[in-house]
């Protein structure tokens, strides 16, 4: 697949799966506005994590004390790898499945984060689908979760009875030691005289919102589980094929226009967030709420976990190697000043972060003040905050239907252009390595969303949720962190020097914000991927080691399906890289040198920008077509040479 920027006819340097390059007719797109890759790569780092992971591991890591170790994360970890894989993908112009001439052992790190992509693709869009299903359910008036349902249980709290201990014995009940009054009055509902000792004696009450999505959405708990998923639900495989659908149009027509969609899809849920805030703070209980979510407890500090939990959800919310981010850069032009638009997206995602976390505990406060209960014991993370406790929040306050429609289409925008991004990175590994499919992307999209879809059938299940959260579990965690450290691996191979030469070869003088401190920040950049990153990497993925733990309902054979999933990194990378020494040429010495050095491809794709790398790199080769054509026609005289004289 041969690249041009628009406006010219410079001739460019094609990637494909082999590492090759010619001229050819292939054009790679680039995005047609300035800030199209800035709002796309907001879009893609700011999503569904930053609403409801965020906060409830800042607040059960010792609330304001986890910003610490959250903070150090983002500045040592985070940006440095985000401004990283920007860089090599803007400088080479190739997706995270060709990027990796630069140390060829290596290029199965690209496999790793299509594979990872790809994976979370498949459950990601189910979480999209349940908020379209949300939006059209909110149209009801009153919403269906307002009150407890046929499909509820006994133990919703709309049909439980609360009498006084002498009530019940006037009802002629008898007044049992676990809180139930026993009573013939109530056949069908849940009788309790003492909550208290309801609640010690493991009787747990839900409320409707609760029931309504785990038994009325997903039909769980209806008898099946992961080793018997049920059937489908009708109801959720029409929301997924909305969700795919759009994710098609979007995608079909190439990031022209995908570029264009994420200025609303990007922007609009920011707007939303505002709205729900100034209606949160005016809640009643929401200043405790937001105190429990500030306040720090500084002994969590010295827990290990508050640290791996810092940095792991710095991978989910900047989405860093999971190659979206190399193949949103490497549409930009080579002059694009990436490290400004890194940064930019680097603070905006955590400031979204922390933004969202006062609107959360904000409505949890409200709940906990509303039904006389501690904050623990409503504060939750990960789906059942969007879909339980939000919704049930909802009721509570004027206008139900607006707020929930609200909430819920805030869900699909902040999830969207994640999906947008993260199903493109697959479309782009797979384009990258089969260019001629460039020519008809739309079939190539409607056939990669076609198989995700298939393969997400089987969350539509009952059991839906178990396999939603195997997939969670297992797909991405080690992966994204061992593909990490293998990146700094591979720039250290390639020399930290000369990664920073090519930086200062594509925006020059923009280096830093200041140009008396180009040393100073070419000294940090150095640090951070070469000792600081690394080191910090290497720690949590030890830690994270020691201490997996199974998911103990699932039974033993699902660990191997786990297992499975999270292995394919290491799987790829270590295939592909013995791949690489396997069929390199020369000695075995020869081939492990060639498979850590640089290719004489390496670089960016137009000549014009080849020469200017030369200006910073000595002995870079500008034009390695013309080094190629050189030596084959050597090798064949070389031949001629040798018949001649046998």
């Amino acid at each position: 697949m041969s690249r041009k920027s628009e406006g010219t006819n410079s001739q460019a340097l094609s990637c494909d799966s082999e590492g090759i390059s010619s001229r050819s007719l292939h054009i790679r797109e680039q995005w047609t506005g300035k800030l199209d890759f800035l709002f796309s790569s907001l879009g893609y780092a700011v999503g569904l994590g930053n609403v409801w992971r965020f906060p409830y591991l800042a607040y059960s890591n010792g609330g304001g004390a986890f910003f610490i170790p959250y903070f150090t994360m983002v500045i040592f970890v985070g940006t440095p790898i985000f401004v990283m894989e920007t860089i090599i993908g803007q400088f080479s112009s190739c997706g995270p499945t060709t990027c990796w001439d630069f140390c060829p052992f290596f290029k199965g790190c690209g496999f790793a984060m299509v594979t990872v992509s790809f994976l979370t693709c498949v459950y990601y869009n189910m979480i999209i689908a349940w908020a379209f299903y949300y939006v059209y359910a909110s149209l009801e008036s009153p919403v269906p979760w307002y009150t407890c349902g046929k499909w509820s249980t006994k133990y919703c709290v709309d049909r439980v009875h609360i009498l006084s201990q002498e009530e019940c014995h006037n009802s002629s009940g008898i007044a049992l030691s676990n809180g139930i009054c026993q009573t013939r009055l109530h056949n069908d509902s849940l009788v309790l005289w003492n909550r208290t000792l309801a609640k010690q004696s493991g009787i747990a009450l839900t409320f409707p919102a609760k029931e309504y999505f785990e038994r009325r959405v997903l039909g769980y708990g209806l008898g099946n589980d992961i080793t018997n998923i049920g059937p489908m639900r009708i109801e959720l495989i029409l929301s997924l094929t909305v969700a795919w659908v759009i994710v098609i149009v979007c995608l079909a027509k190439g990031i022209r226009v995908s570029g264009k969609i994420v200025y609303l899809t990007a922007t609009s849920p920011y707007l939303m967030l505002i709205i729900l805030f100034l209606r949160g703070i005016r809640l009643p209980g929401a200043g405790k709420g937001i105190q429990y979510y500030i306040l720090p407890n500084m002994s969590a500090l010295s827990s290990a976990k508050i640290w791996q939990d810092a940095a792991v959800q710095i991978f989910f919310s900047l989405s860093s190697s999971y190659g979206g981010i190399i193949a949103l850069s490497s549409y930009n032009k080579f002059n694009n000043n990436i490290l400004r638009d890194s940064l930019v997206v680097c603070v905006g995602n955590s400031a979204t972060s922390i933004f969202a976390g006062f609107i959360v505990f904000s409505f949890l406060g409200f709940l906990s003040f509303d039904l006389n209960v501690p904050i623990h014991q409503v504060a939750e993370a990960g789906p059942a905050l969007a879909f339980t406790i939000y919704p049930f929040c909802l009721t509570k306050l004027p206008g139900t239907n607006f707020w929930s429609v609200l909430f819920f289409v805030t869900i699909i925008l902040l999830g969207i252009d994640s999906q947008f991004v993260l199903v493109e990175t697959v479309i782009t590994g797979i384009i990258d390595m089969k260019p001629r499919l460039r020519e008809q992307k739309w079939i190539t999209v409607v056939t990669i969303c076609g198989i995700m879809f298939f393969l997400g059938l089987p969350l539509t299940c009952n059991g839906g949720l178990d396999v939603m959260e195997l997939m969670d579990t297992y797909s991405s965690g080690w992966n994204v962190i061992f593909i990490a450290l293998c990146e700094c691996t591979a720039l250290h191979l390639y020399g930290l020097c000369r990664f920073i030469k090519d930086l200062e070869a594509m925006i020059g003088q923009q280096f830093c914000l200041y140009n008396h401190c180009t040393r100073v920040c070419r000294f940090w950049w150095i640090s951070c991927w070469g000792i600081i990153t690394p080191s910090l990497l290497l720690f949590v993925f030890l830690f994270s080691a020691v201490n997996q733990t199974r998911i103990e309902k699932f039974p033993a054979w699902v660990d191997y399906i786990g297992w499975g999933m999270l292995s394919s990194a290491t799987f790829w990378i270590l295939v592909i890289g013995a791949y690489v020494i396997v069929t390199a040429q020369g000695t075995i010495q020869q081939r492990i040198y060639s498979a850590f050095v640089p290719t004489i491809w390496w670089g960016p794709a137009l000549y014009e920008n080849r020469i200017t790398v030369a200006g910073y790199v000595e002995g870079f080769t500008v034009d390695p077509e013309a080094l190629t054509i050189i030596s084959m026609k050597n090798e064949v005289e070389n031949k001629e040479t040798r018949s001649t004289l046998y």
